[in-house]
């Protein structure tokens, strides 16, 4: 495959993004973005329809309905079809309920799932509408959107204090549909503007372990749709959106940050490639603690040899996860605390959906016992938006000690999954569908995904994530 040289980009970050998205196409994408766009389309479909076992699903899915109806997108599992805007928030909330989505580790955002359920509701749509959207492009799509998440996060220098994941993801939404759409540049920074009037997320939700939290995913794919049909009905947004007086980076970010990195990566280092995988459903945070205890239990060391277990590790781990274990905890609380989801992995042998599901983990005395013996040191690391490196240091009950070092943490592109273990992640996904999805359909979606290129209407790929029961 012979790529492409991307177009040149004008120096202002908003036009730079707006030109990137406008006149990117497929043959600019080199092999490798390629590749892991299938690889994240695959994981993120996989923890989307996972997501129909997550707790509030129908309860979202009524209120969305009670708004209207429609035939333009399907929601996923159900198959209830509502107005595209309506079902990208919905399975926006599906793909980032369980914490089991990918992640652009030094943007601290969870692109994919803005993105995906934005795009494919609006492609879904597009396809009724006689203008359907083919497979590349959907990967072209996929591409600059993560460009413009990864980027918009990776340029700021302030600790994460609303919640990013959401806001970047809906900017990347936006260039992705409008990518597809054929928007000039002029259109996607209008689109820009016309997002950023809509920006919703807090980090609240974090720290009580609402159910809002990935709600608030929704409402920005809610709002790309909304950007782009704006913007095709001929109406204009403000434009100095990331670094005017209230742009972006001067409100939400406290005015710290770094813009280099936009011209110096945009069109050049895919973002997409630079994608970490979730091993675990829980926050990415809790994962090097997962990672090192992953390592010491594999030496045959059990949870009655361990005395202690301290994790030192950056800031951002320390502030976000690093919080008291408690009784009987909402399970959003618990897989966002990391000293109770290290103890389900060293109790349970595993951390995986069902051990957030009902209260059999979450209220196991043991497990809370345990949890008491695992304490989180912030390591002084200057970045606030770093997860690694971290080091694992466990204390035997015999008195010796093992320490584990994480230049980075399993799931990250330098530490990835295989393709076989990825699959094996989304045929679990699949199995904890609510129904689970039956083997030959989670068969056809596989193929459809490794054929991507060659499908000429992407939103049928809907029709294979609708409940047969």
């Amino acid at each position: 495959m012979t790529v492409a040289s991307p177009p040149a980009l004008p120096t202002g970050i908003v036009d730079a993004f707006a030109t990137h998205v406008a006149r990117t196409r497929y043959e600019h994408l080199p092999p490798l973005a390629v590749a892991k766009a299938k690889t994240f389309l695959l994981d993120t479909i996989g923890v989307g329809l996972a997501g129909t076992s997550g707790p509030h699903f129908a309860r979202i899915s009524r209120a969305a309905e009670a708004w209207g109806r429609g035939e333009e997108a399907t929601v996923w599992g159900s198959g209830l079809k509502l107005p595209a805007p309506s079902a990208a928030m919905v399975n926006a909330y599906l793909i980032h309920c369980l914490e089991y989505d990918c992640v652009h580790e030094r943007a601290v955002v969870h692109p994919m799932a803005t993105i995906l359920s934005a795009f494919f509701a609006w492609a879904e749509r597009a396809g009724g509408r006689g203008r359907p959207v083919n497979g590349r492009q959907l990967l072209t799509s996929l591409a600059v959107g993560v460009d413009m998440s990864g980027l918009l996060g990776s340029a700021t220098t302030a600790p994460i204090r609303f919640f990013r994941p959401a806001v970047a993801g809906g900017f990347g939404a936006v260039s992705a549909i409008g990518s597809a759409a054929g928007f000039t540049a002029a259109q996607v920074a209008d689109a820009y503007g016309i997002q950023y009037g809509q920006c919703a997320g807090t980090l609240q939700p974090h720290a009580e372990g609402s159910g809002l939290l990935p709600l608030q995913i929704g409402f920005n794919a809610r709002a790309a749709i909304t950007s782009a049909d704006l913007v095709e009905a001929g109406f204009d947004g403000p434009h100095d959106v990331l670094t005017g007086q209230y742009g972006y980076y001067n409100l939400f970010e406290l005015g710290q940050y770094s813009p280099e990195v936009i011209p110096d990566e945009l069109g050049r280092v895919w973002q997409i490639a630079r994608l970490s995988h979730k091993p675990f459903p829980s926050g990415r945070l809790t994962h090097g603690a997962l990672d090192g205890l992953r390592q010491v239990m594999a030496e045959g060391i059990t949870a009655a040899d361990i005395a202690s277990v301290e994790i030192q590790a950056p800031p951002l781990v320390k502030r976000l996860v690093g919080r008291p274990d408690l009784d009987n905890p909402p399970a959003n609380y618990a897989k966002l605390c990391l000293s109770f989801v290290a103890a389900t992995l060293l109790l349970r042998g595993r951390v995986d959906v069902p051990e957030f599901a009902g209260d059999t983990v979450l209220n196991d005395p043991e497990i809370h016992a345990y949890a008491k013996r695992i304490s989180v040191v912030d390591d002084g690391n200057p970045d606030q938006n770093a997860l690694a490196p971290q080091r694992v240091i466990v204390r035997l009950a015999s008195g010796s000690t093992r320490v584990i070092d994480l230049p980075e943490v399993y799931g990250h592109p330098d530490a990835p999954l295989t393709d076989a273990e990825n699959r094996a992640k989304f045929a679990r996904c699949c199995g904890w569908a609510v129904p689970p999805v039956p083997d030959a359909r989670r068969a056809e979606i596989e193929r459809m995904v490794d054929e991507i290129e060659d499908v000429t209407d992407v939103g049928q790929i809907a029709k294979l994530m609708v409940s047969e029961g």
